[in-house]
């Protein structure tokens, strides 16, 4: 992975939709980042975006390789709709550059793997903004997790309202594709293990205002045997929970627990335990920071895009789990994402590296 120097890094982003628009306003306030491209097919809205935040001398284009290459670029921050994940982060890979990508990943897990396979083909960093775990009070309850020995249970609550019109409200899964791999990639980072298995159920209330099941309770199943227990609502209206929602922590020396806002508190070996919260930048300008300085740096972060998958994998094995009724384990949705990707890739060198993790996968012959 190539390293980038110690000046401001030359950022095209690609995307200027709404959440285009908080991403331009994260690069606008970073002192170690510079917008000097924006890409979208709409060329109208990205200029729209642009002067609704008063920025200019920012080149507009609708292809990622030719603007990066028309501004000297050093990176690119990949804010599309998750169809377009892959064949975006594909050629600014191809053409050189290290992405930052908007979760999730992609739509799947196989898609997933062919763009992680794309990275180290071509030697750039893909990294998922996982952007939860940049804040201050998750990274807190990790830290004291890591004091309550060994982890039994783990369990998140997300109670919501919001009305967002549009393709949402359209949604199959909307809660476990739209929001659930945020709490999920939380569990992951929290727990410092992987998921084994899962059993989910959805459901839609009578005055659920969208056509696809909004409510989700999941039970998974994690390396060690520490059970990780999530209940969601996205149409719970009253004492909402925050958006990071509301977690306990119960280990072999005590508990852990956070309001999603703020500092956790914790109770260890019968003692009350305080954690500060660290000052670094939250959202997705803590994204934006961790990704440069592992361009800075050229170590792999966390939520380097092959890190990521297991999170993604817990989504689909979710949804499975919640459409057939069935304990999904997390190894069979691997296995089949990975033989989907090998039929679908076409190009050759991101197909060898495929090939070549056929073992680590536990894929058969």
């Amino acid at each position: 992975m190539t390293e980038i120097g110690d000046g401001s890094v030359r950022v095209v982003q690609v995307g200027a939709g709404e959440m285009g628009r908080a991403w331009i306003a994260a690069l606008a306030a970073s002192d170690e980042a510079e917008l000097v491209g924006l890409v979208d097919l709409d060329v109208t809205v990205a200029h729209e975006a642009l002067a609704d935040a008063e920025i200019e001398d920012v080149h507009v284009g609708t292809s990622v390789a030719e603007v990066a290459r028309a501004v000297g670029a050093d990176a690119v921050v990949n804010v599309t709709v998750p169809i377009a994940h892959l064949p975006v982060n594909v050629e600014a890979l191809a053409a050189g550059y290290p992405v930052l990508c908007e979760k999730p990943a992609a739509p799947t897990v196989s898609d997933a793997l062919r763009q992680a396979a794309a990275a180290e083909v071509h030697g750039r960093l893909l990294m998922i903004s996982q952007s939860r775990r940049c804040v201050d009070g998750l990274r807190a309850l990790r830290d004291q997790t890591r004091r309550l020995g060994d982890i039994g249970a783990v369990a998140a609550e997300f109670f919501r309202a919001p009305h967002f019109g549009g393709f949402r409200e359209e949604m199959e899964h909307v809660l476990l594709v739209d929001m659930a791999i945020h709490h999920f990639d939380a569990a992951r980072f929290v727990i410092e293990r992987d998921p084994v298995a899962v059993y989910a159920e959805e459901y839609n209330p009578s005055w659920s205002w969208y056509r696809g099941d909004a409510n989700a309770t999941a039970i998974f199943e994690f390396e060690g045997g520490a059970r990780y227990t999530y209940s969601g609502s996205w149409c719970a209206p009253g004492r909402e929970t925050s958006w990071n929602g509301r977690w306990r922590v119960s280990g072999a020396d005590g508990a852990a627990e956070w309001d999603g806002d703020g500092a956790p508190c914790a109770e260890i070996r019968g003692l009350a335990a305080e954690q500060e919260l660290d000052t670094a930048p939250e959202g997705i300008e803590g994204a934006l920071a961790d990704f440069v300085a592992a361009l800075r740096s050229g170590e792999r972060p966390e939520t380097e895009a092959r890190a990521n998958i297991a999170s993604l994998a817990m989504v689909e094995a979710a949804v499975r789990s919640a459409s057939t009724g069935r304990r999904v384990r997390l190894h069979a949705v691997l296995q089949d994402a990975y033989a989907t990707a090998l039929v679908d890739e076409q190009d050759g060198p991101v197909r060898a590296v495929l090939e070549s993790w056929r073992a680590e996968l536990g894929a058969e012959g």
